[in-house]
C-alpha cells in the first residue's frame, strides 16, 4: 500500500492552493483529479484582493499579476441608458487592487508555483471510495488507463466540486436550493470602445422585472471579455440533463451558445453597437446555492465547492475556497508536525463555516435583489466584496485581544504598512515583506525605551512554547534605542505601523501564518501570550 501525509482530491484553484501550501511547509502530500487535462474554460475570472495577498505569503504574487488584468470598476446600463459607473476603489493601506484572470490561468500559476516543490498533479486518476479509521484515511483510486490503487493516507481532503465524491461519501448535508433560470457563458472579443478594465452589467427592465441580462468581465487580451446572459428557449439544457446528481451547478449540457447567439444578446443589450468575434469557448451553466453541514469528520475535510456554492455575484466562490485551503492548510502541517494542540483542527470549521454561510447569504441577496439593497455604506460594501473584512473573533483559537482600540484586534485581518526599515538595509519595506513565506510572527511594538529590555525573552518563551515555529521580530518607534536588543529590530519611521495598529504602549501581536491576528497583548510582558500560543501548540 502506498503512503502520503495528505491527499488532495480536485486539482483546481482549491486543491492546488492547498497542496502548494502543505509542500511549502514540508508536508507530503498527493494531488490527483479525474479529469485529463486542465479545464480551457473562463469559468471563475475575479481574484479578490484578499486572495493577492495570500498568494503573496505564498510567494507566488508576482507571476499571478503578470498574468492578470486589472478590474476597475462596472458600467451599469438599464434599458439602455447608462445608470452608474461603480470605480473599485480601496483604501491606500491595501496593498493589492481587483483583478481578472481566467480560471485555467489561475491554474496554471499555481500548478507551476506547486511544481516548485517536486509535486505534480497526477491526472486521470478518480478517487473511488475512502475509510477513516483514528490513524488515517484508506482510499482506493483508479487511473484512466485502468489500473488500481490503494493509498493510505493521515488526512484527505476533498476539493472536487460541486458534485463531490468525498462530501458524498461522509454523508454531509448540501441544504439549499437552486436558480430557475439557465445562462450562456462565452469568451468572446467586440469591437466596442468602452473604458478597459471596465466590467459591463446590462438590463432590461419591464414593469420592474429584470428580463433581459448582460454581464461582461474583461479578461487578458484586447477587447476580450469572459460574457454571461440568460439562455434561450431553443438553447435550455433542461433541468436535469447532463447532471451526475441533484446539485444543478455549474456548466452542463452539450448544446453549447454559437457565436450567432451571444451576437443577439449583444445586437438587444450591448451599451454600443458591436460585433463579436474570436469566440473560444461558450457554455450552459445553472446556479445553485447550498452549504453542508460541516466542514469536516474525523480526519476528513471539504473545501471550496465541495463545501458551498452560491451565486457568482461578486467573483465570491473561488477566492472563499482559496481562503478555506489556507486555513486548513497550516493547521494540518502543524498537526502532522506533531506541535498542535488538539482543538487546532477543529477551529478549520469554526472559522471557515460561518464564512461560508454569510457568503452564500450574500450572494443569493445581490443576486435577487441587487448589490445596492445592501444596507452598508459603499465603502464597507467593497471591503467585504474584497474579502478583506473576513474575521474569526468568535474563533476558539484566537485572542486574547484589546477591544475598544478601533485598530485590528486578535482574529482580524493583519493589514499591511509601509516605511519599515531594518539596521543594515537602506530601502523601506512594507509589513507583508516580513510575512512573506512564513509561520507565525511575533511583532513586539515599544514606542519608549523601557520595554525593550523585555522582548528578547518574550521571543524566547513564544519560540519555546511554539516548539520552534514562532519568529519574532521587534517594532519599534523611529526615537526607541533598540540597539541592545538581539531580535530583528524593524523602524516604525512614518509611524504607519503605529496608526494603522493602533499601538499605544508595549504590545505584542502575534500574526498566524494565514495573516489573521491571532492575539494582541497590552502590555506584551503580560500572561496572554503564554496562555495564546497554548491553544495553538501542543504544551
Amino acid at each position: 500500500m502506498v503512503h502520503t501525509d495528505v491527499l488532495i482530491v480536485g486539482a483546481g484553484p482549491v486543491g492546488l492552493t492547498a497542496a502548494a501550501e502543505l509542500r511549502r511547509r514540508g508536508v507530503d502530500c498527493r494531488i490527483i483529479d479525474r479529469l485529463p487535462a486542465r479545464m480551457p474554460y473562463a469559468k471563475a475570472v475575479g481574484v479578490q484582493p484578499r486572495t493577492l495577498e495570500i498568494w503573496d505569503r505564498m510567494g507566488m504574487v508576482r507571476t499571478a499579476l503578470e498574468a492578470a488584468v486589472p478590474m476597475r470598476g462596472q458600467l451599469l446600463y438599464v434599458n439602455g441608458a447608462q445608470q452608474a459607473r461603480i470605480d473599485l476603489k480601496l483604501p491606500p493601506d491595501v496593498p493589492y487592487g481587483f483583478a481578472a484572470l481566467p480560471q485555467y490561468e489561475t491554474e496554471r500559476v499555481i500548478e507551476e508555483h506547486l511544481a516548485l516543490f517536486g509535486t505534480r498533479i497526477e491526472r486521470g486518476t478518480e478517487l473511488v471510495s475512502f475509510a477513516q479509521d483514528g490513524e488515517g484515511v484508506t482510499s482506493r483510486l483508479t487511473t484512466s488507463a485502468g489500473g488500481e490503487q490503494e493509498l493510505r493516507s493521515r488526512f484527505l481532503i476533498g476539493s472536487d466540486g460541486a458534485h463531490s465524491i468525498v462530501r458524498k461519501t461522509l454523508g454531509l448535508t448540501f441544504g439549499g436550493g437552486a436558480f430557475p433560470d439557465e445562462y450562456m457563458l462565452a469568451d468572446v472579443e467586440v469591437d466596442w470602445d468602452l473604458p478597459q478594465g471596465y466590467g459591463v452589467r446590462a438590463m432590461h427592465r419591464s414593469d420592474g422585472t429584470v428580463d433581459d441580462l448582460l454581464v461582461c468581465i474583461p479578461l487578458p487580451g484586447r477587447s476580450r471579455y469572459r460574457m454571461s446572459m440568460l439562455v434561450p428557449p431553443e438553447l435550455s439544457a433542461g433541468r436535469g440533463q447532463g447532471e451526475r446528481d441533484d446539485v444543478a451547478h455549474g456548466l452542463e449540457g452539450s448544446r453549447k451558445p454559437g457565436i450567432e447567439h451571444i451576437q443577439a444578446v449583444l445586437d438587444r443589450l450591448s451599451p454600443q453597437p458591436t460585433t463579436a468575434s474570436a469566440m473560444r469557448w461558450s457554455s450552459v451553466f445553472r446556479i445553485s446555492h447550498r452549504i453542508v453541514d460541516r466542514y469536516a469528520d474525523g480526519r476528513v475535510f471539504v473545501a471550496g465547492d465541495a463545501a458551498h456554492i452560491h451565486p457568482p455575484t461578486g467573483a465570491q466562490g473561488m477566492n472563499t475556497g482559496i481562503q478555506d485551503a489556507y486555513n486548513l492548510a497550516w493547521k494540518l502541517a502543524l498537526a502532522l508536525a506533531g506541535t498542535a494542540h488538539p482543538r487546532l483542527l477543529g477551529s478549520y470549521d469554526a472559522e471557515r463555516r460561518p464564512v461560508g454561510e454569510e457568503v452564500v447569504g450574500r450572494t443569493v441577496r445581490h443576486a435577487t435583489e441587487g448589490i445596492q439593497a445592501d444596507p452598508d455604506d459603499p465603502e464597507t460594501i467593497m471591503m467585504r466584496e474584497a474579502q478583506l473584512l473576513v474575521a474569526y473573533r468568535d474563533s476558539p483559537i484566537v485572542g486574547p485581544g484589546t477591544p475598544g482600540l478601533g485598530g485590528p484586534d486578535a482574529g482580524d485581518r493583519a493589514p499591511d504598512c509601509g516605511g519599515l526599515t531594518g539596521t543594515i538595509a537602506t530601502f523601506p519595506m512594507r509589513l507583508y515583506d516580513v510575512l512573506r513565506e512564513r509561520g507565525h510572527l511575533l511583532l513586539l511594538y515599544a514606542d519608549t525605551d523601557g520595554p525593550v529590555a523585555e522582548f528578547d525573552e518574550l521571543a524566547a518563551t513564544a519560540r519555546n512554547l511554539g516548539h520552534g515555529q514562532v519568529d519574532a521580530c521587534a517594532v519599534r518607534a523611529a526615537d526607541v534605542d533598540a540597539d541592545r536588543v538581539q531580535l530583528p529590530v524593524l523602524c516604525d519611521s512614518r509611524g504607519e505601523f503605529r496608526r494603522g495598529y493602533r499601538a499605544e504602549g508595549p504590545t505584542a501581536f502575534l500574526i498566524r501564518p494565514d495573516g489573521y491576528l491571532g492575539a494582541r497583548i497590552t502590555p506584551a510582558a503580560g500572561p496572554g501570550l503564554s496562555a495564546h500560543l497554548e491553544r495553538i501548540f501542543r504544551t
